[in-house]
Parts: structure tokens; C-alpha cells; sequence
């Protein structure tokens, strides 16, 4: 599929079942458009070869047919489509009114795919990261832009992670795998520029395998680059990919890619409606197999062309939707055996807002899954009196949702909701600055303000919040499974009490490197140290302990007024064990009652 260059000819081949005819867009350097008609090969794709090496040449298609979205025809001459299996692009992608309009023509809007050379193939090896790690997820653009060490030019790409300044900081706290907000290119949503904002995170994308010009200027070859710098230091990478959703949105929205080629790519409900699980517009059809298909293509791209460590999807349960959620659906069946993928580290987003969305505990025994139930037992532990037998299963790996299986991602904030510092700064959400009367976001933070709400120079209340967030951090590094941190969390980053900041490209978002508090930092790269790698397993056959260092009974487990816990874990145990006392604000890995 897409453009292969090979003996001198490009050949192109793309989907478009229902289409009448299709053609290919050759585009010159001043812009110049030339249209050359393809063939139909067999029933559902489009080809043609060309007899020249036309490696750099900027591309798209135009597919001919009826115009009839109630049917899910939407075939536009005047509609320039990207291909679904683009690896670059010569732009970022514009939102334009244009983009829904039948007859405007669209070739000065949309980017053009640019065709590539094979590409290197990384060596095939397993992933560098191992269960029971350290996961730092980020946003490329928000982790670097105000980076005092990275070059002004090289700040807000993939290849600012590679400079030193930051991978001795990933060094320095012990991250094994960073997690890549999405770096495929996205379309922002058609509300956000008269409010005078962009999609800041990237979880609106069109064309699954094309990096984001933007982000990643340098296309695979830059991201191929920045992953070979961070495997030798170590550190795995991950991608978060986008496979519910793409921007092109609802029944109204844009005609770019698969809306004007196939529009079977989207689910429809049986009265035709568009389904939306995903809550932007559309959600893609797993249930179909060319859908998958492509869904397998993007991920085998990434591993063979960059080397990337394994993937985390965003509301994961589409993938496995058709429509109801199967834990054995084809997708996952397909990832296990498939040559470049079996070994990948699958993590899912275990949520969507469909029916029967919610997931947590029922993907493959392979996958990990994000544990919203840990950030939430964890904050209301600290912050609103949450219970101690609630805490000590999110420690021992939360065995009530997965077993003995250590399958949960473990964290406290994420880039969706408060970060760690607002949680202990915030009592409510301030995004009035999203445009949305602060109505967006969740509502649900299980946050405290120490006495005042955002910064404050008293003391005490600096004090008080400093301590919370010490102990919130103690009691993530002393929990069974594998472990996430956001970028910047570990030294009290703050977006000024905005808990859904994906339209705040500026200093909300962005990562204050200026403000870090160190004391924080050191404390989270001693926590770091004390954890290494010995919290992927937790022995069941140890004791839970009262701080007196007496067994814990059902009474102490239920008394709230009981200042903590302590688990001794069994002679010989890896695991050193660990003591929560609430009274004291602390968590002390290692550390036992007498």
C-alpha cells in the first residue's frame, strides 16, 4: 500500500472500494498539480506505476463518485486526500472551513505525502523495557520549549530528546521508557482557532503513520535517531497511538483522508449514524479487517523503521469494539502473533465513552493497563481520607482487578487532569482559559489546598503541600506493578489549576524548567534508586504490620483513626518492604516497625 519505490518505477496503491475513479495528484515544486488517472485493481484498490524514480515528490489522491453522506458516500473531485499509508508529509494540517464544503477545492489546504525510499530497518531486537518499570510519558513540544540546555532551534522536536542535558535528567530519576504523547500528525478541532488556541497534545490525527512535520521535522529518520540516542542510554521508547478516532470529526466534519477514499473505516449505527465511542465524531471500525490491517501496518512501521519499544492506545476498548467489547477480539489475536509486534509492550487507555466502556482488568494477560483506580485511591488516601485497605491493594499490584498478573500501570497524574502540584494546590478546575466556561475536564480530582487555593507564600501551607506530595510519590514508587510519572511532575510542575490543558500550547502547558523545585527532584531520584527493579512481583506470602509493629487485624484495616500500615515482606524477598504512616506524611520504603 502507499507509494514503494523499487527498480526504478514508483508504484501507488490505495483503498477506495466504492469509489467511480481515482486520481493520482503528482505535485512539482512551484506547486503545480499534474492528475493521472489509476486503474482499478480487483475490487476494493486503486494503482498505477509510474516509470521514473520519484523519490521526494510530493503527492495526493482525488477519488470520483457520489456525493451522499447518508450513505456514507462523500467522493469530491475537488477534495485533495491524503494517503492512509503516508510516512511524511510536506506540511501540518489546517482547519478550514473548506475542508467540509462540497466543491471548494482543497490542494493549497491539505499536505501533500511526500514519497520515500525504503527505509533502514533498526535491527530486530526485544524491548529495552521491562515490566516494573519507570514510564515517563510527555508531550515532545511542552517537555522542551522552555529547556534552558537544548538549542532554541531544536526545542518543541523529537530530537531535543536526545540532547544530554535531558537524557541525564531521564538518567537522573530512573526512567526506563519514555512514553511519547502523540507525535502523528493531527488536525486541530474547528472550535479552537476563533478562541485563539491549538490542539497542544495531538489526539486528533488523520493519517496513522505520517509523523507530525512540526514535531518531528526530520520525519522516521529523526525519530529513528532520537530512539537509537535513549536505547544507549537505556531507556526504552513508547508511542502513544491514536487508533479510536480521527480528525476528520462527525457527520459535518473534514474530507481529507479516509471520509473522502472509504468512509466504511468509521463505525455507523444501524439507522446509519455515525457511532461516536470515542466523544470526537466518529470511531473507527475495528470490526472490519483492512481497518485492522492498518492498524497493524502503523505499528509494524514504527518498530522495523525506528525501533519503538512497544505502544500505549488511547481508549483502547475500540480496538476491541464491534460493536460490543470482546477481550478476544481479532486485533489482539493479530498483535500476539505478528512478527514484528509479539514482543512489543501493549499498554491500553482501558476506557471510552461507549457503552460498556470501561475495561480496567480485561485486556490480554500480555497487555498492562492504565489504573485509574490507584490515582484515585491514592489521592483520596492522602487528600480526603480514603481507606488503608483500598491503598494496600493498589500497593500489592491491585490483585483485586488483575490478579496475580502485575498488569497495572500505576500513577498518580497523567496529561488528562490535575498534575501532582495542583492536586495539593487546587481544590477545583481554573480552564476558564479553554474557551469552554469552565465546564470542560473532569470534575472529580480528589484534590486538596492545604488552605489556600493556588500558590501562596505561607509557610506552613508550602510545607503541608510539600510533605502531601512526598508521600504521594512514596507510596507510587512503593506500589507493585509499573510505575508512570509525567513529565515535570517530578519537581512540581504546575498548569495553574487547568486539568485539561490540550489546548494550551503556551506556558499553562508547557513545562517550567525555570521553577523546578530540586528538593523534590532529589527525592523522587532517591525514591527511584530504592525501588530499581525490585517492585514488579509482590510476595503475598509477607505480613502487613500496625505501626506498633503488631499484625494487622479487620479493625485496624476499617479505623480510620489508625495512623498506618507497614508490610514486612517474607526472609530471602527481594522486596524491602515499606511503611505508610498518614499522621506523619510519609512513606518510607525499606523502613519497618520493630
Amino acid at each position: 500500500m502507499g507509494a514503494v519505490v523499487g527498480g526504478g518505477t514508483t508504484r501507488f496503491k490505495v483503498r477506495s472500494p466504492r469509489a467511480e475513479g481515482v486520481f493520482l495528484c503528482l505535485f512539482d515544486a512551484r506547486g503545480g498539480e499534474e492528475r493521472i488517472v489509476m486503474a482499478r485493481d480487483g475490487l476494493e484498490h486503486w494503482v498505477v506505476e509510474i516509470p521514473d524514480d520519484l523519490t521526494g515528490r510530493a503527492y495526493g489522491y482525488r477519488a470520483l463518485g457520489k456525493w451522499d453522506p447518508g450513505q456514507g458516500l462523500w467522493f469530491d473531485e475537488a477534495k485533495l486526500l491524503v494517503d492512509p499509508h503516508a510516512t511524511q508529509l510536506d506540511r501540518r494540517f489546517t482547519a478550514d472551513r473548506a475542508l467540509t464544503q462540497r466543491g471548494a477545492d482543497t490542494a493549497h489546504l491539505v499536505p501533500r505525502a511526500i514519497v520515500m525510499r525504503e527505509y533502514e530497518h533498526f535491527p530486530k531486537r526485544a524491548p529495552l523495557f521491562r515490566r516494573g518499570g519507570l514510564i515517563y510519558e510527555l508531550n515532545v513540544r511542552a517537555f522542551t520549549m522552555l529547556h534552558p540546555d537544548v538549542p532554541e532551534d531544536v526545542r518543541g522536536t523529537v530530537a531535543a530528546l536526545g540532547h544530554p542535558a535531558v537524557v541525564a535528567h531521564l538518567k537522573k530519576i530512573g526512567v526506563t521508557a519514555v512514553e511519547l504523547m502523540p507525535v502523528i500528525a493531527w488536525m486541530n478541532e474547528a472550535h479552537l482557532g476563533p478562541l485563539g488556541l491549538v490542539n497542544a497534545w495531538g489526539y486528533n490525527p488523520i493519517a496513522f503513520m505520517a509523523l507530525d512535520p512540526g514535531l518531528c521535522p526530520g520525519g522516521v529518520r529523526e525519530l529513528a535517531r532520537t530512539v537509537e540516542t535513549l536505547h544507549g542510554a537505556g531507556i526504552g521508547v513508547l508511542l502513544d497511538l491514536v487508533f479510536n478516532h480521527t480528525g476528520e470529526g462527525d457527520a459535518g466534519g473534514n474530507i481529507v483522508s479516509l471520509r473522502g477514499l472509504d468512509d466504511s473505516a468509521y463505525a455507523r449505527s444501524s439507522d446509519g449514524h455515525l457511532v461516536n465511542d470515542s466523544g470526537c465524531g466518529n470511531t473507527v471500525d475495528f470490526g472490519q479487517e483492512w481497518v485492522r490491517e492498518l492498524a497493524l501496518d502503523t505499528m509494524r512501521h514504527f518498530v522495523a523503521r525506528c525501533g519503538i519499544d512497544g505502544f500505549r492506545f488511547d481508549l483502547a476498548p475500540i480496538m476491541a469494539r464491534s460493536p460490543g467489547f470482546d477481550p478476544g477480539a481479532p486485533i489482539f489475536a493479530a498483535m500476539a502473533e505478528d512478527e514484528w509486534l509479539h514482543d512489543r509492550v501493549f499498554i491500553a487507555e482501558p476506557w471510552d465513552i461507549g457503552p460498556g466502556g470501561y475495561q480496567l482488568g480485561n485486556f490480554p494477560s500480555a497487555w498492562l493497563e492504565w489504573n485509574d483506580r490507584f490515582r484515585d485511591d491514592v489521592r483520596r488516601y492522602w487528600n480526603a481520607e480514603g481507606s488503608h485497605s483500598a491503598l494496600a491493594h493498589r500497593l500489592a499490584g491491585s490483585d483485586d482487578l488483575f490478579g496475580k498478573d502485575c498488569r497495572s500501570v500505576n500513577f498518580v497524574a497523567a496529561h488528562d487532569g490535575f498534575t501532582l502540584a495542583d492536586c495539593v494546590m487546587f481544590n477545583d478546575r481554573h480552564n476558564d482559559s479553554n474557551g469552554e466556561g469552565n465546564r470542560d475536564g473532569h470534575g472529580a480530582n480528589y484534590s486538596y489546598n492545604h488552605g489556600a487555593e493556588g500558590p501562596t507564600d505561607d509557610p506552613a501551607i508550602i510545607e503541608a503541600r510539600g510533605a502531601t506530595m512526598r508521600a504521594i510519590l512514596g507510596t507510587l514508587f512503593a506500589s507493585t506493578g509499573t510505575i508512570m510519572l509525567t513529565a515535570g511532575d517530578e519537581f512540581g510542575r504546575t498548569q495553574r489549576g487547568n486539568n485539561n490543558a490540550y489546548c494550551q500550547d503556551n506556558e499553562i502547558g508547557w513545562v517550567d524548567w525555570a521553577a523546578r523545585d530540586t528538593d523534590i527532584e532529589n527525592h523522587v531520584a532517591q525514591l527511584s534508586r530504592r525501588r530499581a527493579d525490585r517492585f514488579a512481583r509482590f510476595p503475598r506470602d509477607g505480613t502487613w504490620l500496625r505501626l506498633d509493629g503488631e499484625p494487622m487485624d479487620e479493625g485496624a484495616w476499617s479505623y480510620s483513626g489508625t495512623p498506618g500500615f507497614a508490610y514486612r515482606p517474607p526472609d530471602g524477598a527481594m522486596h524491602p518492604g515499606f511503611t505508610v504512616d498518614r499522621d506523619q506524611r510519609r512513606v518510607a520504603i525499606g523502613e519497618l516497625p520493630d
